[in-house]
Formats: structure tokens, C-alpha cells, sequence
């Protein structure tokens, strides 16, 4: 009993101490941010080869412009921090910027895949060390925990029992705050880059005549990023983490049991992910059908307007319109392709670093269970469960960007129809 009491007290501690920096920073003001340029870099014990070398300096001088007038510098320097740190599991390519990589015969979805399958095994090969020494210790925690029941007041083996269970709470605590800053940099990456974009297919958009979408969905856009972001970061992941905590201390604790408040928490969590992925579902349904239809009839009106009222070159005027309209809508709806791989890979990457961990940990429990029914095993297979759903929220979270993208290249579909 005293060493599953001081298992507990240490579990709490490590806990608060992998907690504490996140903590601090936020209620200093400055939560930790990430740029551009870092997007979600793993750690040096968890790395790509691309991430762990230093990035080569760029060379002297400005960078060449791109072949086109439109300014896409900011999902240009998103993609090229892709190519820098995940160039092993890209497809070759020599595209400087987004216009162009569409174009780019080294481009193709089926390279892309087959770079994300190879991440996967990549990184689960990576953490084939942290596996190795869970099962060790795993499996010593269970013979030290027999020869407890077969030696009454045993205490070395009581002494030696919590030993291991500090060593796998360290390295569980480890991993779960490595999994969690995955996600927080994941999606500050993706609301960066959000920011960037969103701007300039809503600018695209205007130029073809959507100034009625354009006016109603920036606004609606910059709050979903903004406050959806924001939920998740520091609403769902905190009931995420404590939720564990509470369940690993019922698992060592046979007194105190808070697996009811734990499972507690993790239904909060879930309830505001699904409530929050709801609100915005109905928000940009609205939001972007509503405009559409507007500029779709203001544009029919405009050319009706224009092919009648002017005398001799008005219908020349109005055949004219919808020459600009539709080289605004192609590059639009080729930008807005470009954007929409670009922030699937910013959120693909570090989801394959979670999947990993959580593959890991819930391999170890299933390993561990046929050993006897230990609380390490239960642990183990409780921050499995865990990682999954912090990966299903950072999931939900790219998805919700995913489809503000997709709404602004459907908005300005719905006008060309009802033109």
C-alpha cells in the first residue's frame, strides 16, 4: 500500500512538473508559438532525418519572383518549410511556389501517399527504442508485483516495484506532453497558415464578382480559426490530460478510485468537440450558400443590365464579364487546390507522430496483458486510448479548415451555377 501511495504522489508530481511550462507560458501571455518555419519540428529523440539536420542558408541575394502576378508569398513559404523538413517522404519536385507545383510532373497525389505511408513506418521504427523499454520495464513491474503477493512484506521488492512505476510513469509522461505539443503546434501552424491564405482566395474571389461572399464569409472564416483553435488548445486537450491523470490514478490506487471523474472529463472533451465541429458546420453551410446565391443573381443582373442598356459594344461589354470571371474562378480554384494539400500535410505529419505513440503504448498493454492484470498494463493501455483522442482532435480541428477552404471554392461555384 505505501508504495503504490508514493506511485501515486510521484505520478501527480511528474504530471504537474510536464504541465507546469504550458501553464506558465499562458499565464504570462506568451504561449509558445510557432511560425512558419518550424511547423511542428519533432524533437531530437523523435525526428525525420530532414528535421534533425540544420537547414542549409538560404543564398544571397532576393528570391527569384514567380512567373505570375498573383501574390502567394505566404502559402509559398509554408510549402517550401514543408519540402526543408519532410523532403525524404515528398515527391521530388522543383516548384518554388503553389501555382506552379500544380503543374510540376514531379507532383502527384500517389507520391504523397506513399511518402505518408513511409513517415508512418518511419516514425514507429523511431520509437521501436521507447517500445523496448516499456515492455522491460513492464515486464519486471510484473515480477516484482508477483513476488509481492508470494512474499508477504517484501520490501525490496515493494521498493523495487515503485522504482519501475516511477521510471514508466517518466516515460509515459514524457511521451503524452511530446503527443500534446505535437497537436498545440500542429494547429497553430494550420491557423498560421489559415491566416495567410484565406486572404488572397477571398481577394481571388472578389475579383470574379463574389463581393457579397467575399464581405460575409472573411469575418465568419477569421472567428472559426480564431475561436475553434482556441477551444481545442485550451479547453479539450486540458480535459484530455487531466482525464488520464485521474484514470492512471485509479488504476494504482485501490482505495481512491477517480476512474468516474475521469471517464467525466473525457465526455466533456468529446461533447465540446462535437458541439463546436457543429456550430461551425452550420455557420459555414449558411454563411457561404447564402452569398453565393447573391453575387450569382447581382452578376446575372449586372450583365443583363450592361447587354441592354449600352448601344452597339454592350453585349461585346457583357460577353467580356464572363471572360474575367472564369480566369478568376480557374486561378482561384487552382490556388485553392494547392492550399488545400498544403494544409492537409501540416496536419498529416504530426497526426503520424501521435498514431505512432499511441500504436506504441497500446501494443505494450496488449503485449503486457497475458502477464497478469497489473496497473502498469492498465496505465499503458489508458494513455493509448488517450493519444488517439488527441489525435482525433487535432484531426477534427484540420478538418474544420479543410472545409472553410473548400466553402470558399463552393461559394464561388454556386454563383457561376446561378449565374
Amino acid at each position: 500500500m505505501r508504495s503504490r501511495t508514493f506511485c501515486i504522489v510521484c505520478m501527480l508530481l511528474f504530471f504537474w512538473i510536464g504541465w507546469l511550462p504550458a501553464s506558465v507560458a499562458t499565464a504570462s501571455g506568451q504561449p509558445p508559438r510557432m511560425s512558419a518555419g518550424q511547423l511542428a519540428a519533432p524533437s531530437s529523440d523523435i525526428s525525420s532525418p530532414a528535421a534533425a539536420s540544420p537547414a542549409a542558408p538560404s543564398p544571397a541575394g532576393p528570391e527569384p519572383a514567380a512567373d505570375t502576378t498573383t501574390d502567394t508569398g505566404d502559402m509559398d513559404r509554408f510549402w517550401r518549410d514543408l519540402v526543408d523538413q519532410y523532403s525524404s517522404f515528398l515527391p521530388s519536385t522543383s516548384s518554388p511556389n503553389v501555382i506552379t507545383l500544380m503543374k510540376d510532373e514531379g507532383f502527384s497525389l500517389q507520391g504523397i501517399l506513399r511518402g505518408l505511408v513511409k513517415f508512418l513506418f518511419y516514425e514507429i521504427a523511431q520509437n521501436s527504442v521507447l517500445l523496448g523499454s516499456i515492455l522491460v520495464l513492464a515486464v519486471l513491474s510484473a515480477l516484482l508485483e508477483n513476488l509481492q503477493n508470494a512474499f508477504e512484506r517484501n520490501n525490496v521488492s515493494q521498493i523495487g516495484f515503485a522504482v519501475i512505476s516511477i521510471a514508466l510513469i517518466v516515460l509515459s509522461v514524457n511521451s503524452f506532453m511530446q503527443a500534446i505539443g505535437y497537436a498545440k503546434q500542429a494547429i497553430e501552424t494550420m491557423s498560421s497558415f489559415m491566416m495567410g491564405s484565406i486572404p488572397l482566395l477571398l481577394a481571388l474571389m472578389a475579383s470574379s464578382g463574389a463581393v457579397t461572399s467575399t464581405t460575409l464569409l472573411y469575418p465568419t472564416i477569421v472567428f472559426v480559426v480564431n475561436a475553434f483553435a482556441g477551444i481545442v488548445t485550451y479547453v479539450v486537450f486540458p480535459l484530455i490530460f487531466f482525464s488520464a491523470v485521474m484514470l492512471m490514478i485509479s488504476e494504482f490506487s485501490s482505495r481512491y478510485k477517480l476512474s468516474q471523474l475521469g471517464g467525466f472529463l473525457r465526455t466533456v472533451g468529446n461533447w465540446v468537440l462535437g458541439a463546436a465541429f457543429v456550430v461551425f458546420l452550420g455557420v459555414m453551410a449558411v454563411k457561404g450558400s447564402m452569398g453565393g446565391i447573391a453575387d450569382g443573381i447581382a452578376l446575372r443582373t449586372a450583365k443583363f443590365a450592361t447587354s441592354t442598356l449600352i448601344p452597339v459594344v454592350g453585349k461585346m461589354f457583357s460577353d467580356s464579364i464572363d471572360t474575367v470571371v472564369g480566369a478568376s474562378m480557374l486561378v482561384k480554384n487552382s490556388i485553392g487546390v494547392a492550399g488545400l494539400i498544403i494544409l492537409a500535410l501540416i496536419c498529416t505529419f504530426p497526426a503520424l507522430k501521435i498514431i505512432s505513440l499511441a500504436i506504441v503504448y497500446s501494443l505494450s498493454g496488449a503485449v503486457m496483458q497475458p502477464l497478469g492484470n497489473s496497473p502498469v498494463t492498465s496505465c499503458l493501455s489508458t494513455i493509448g486510448k488517450t493519444l488517439f483522442i488527441v489525435f482525433s482532435a487535432m484531426g477534427t480541428v484540420g478538418f474544420m479548415f479543410f472545409l472553410s477552404i473548400t466553402m470558399i471554392l463552393m461559394a464561388g461555384n454556386i454563383q457561376l451555377m446561378v449565374r
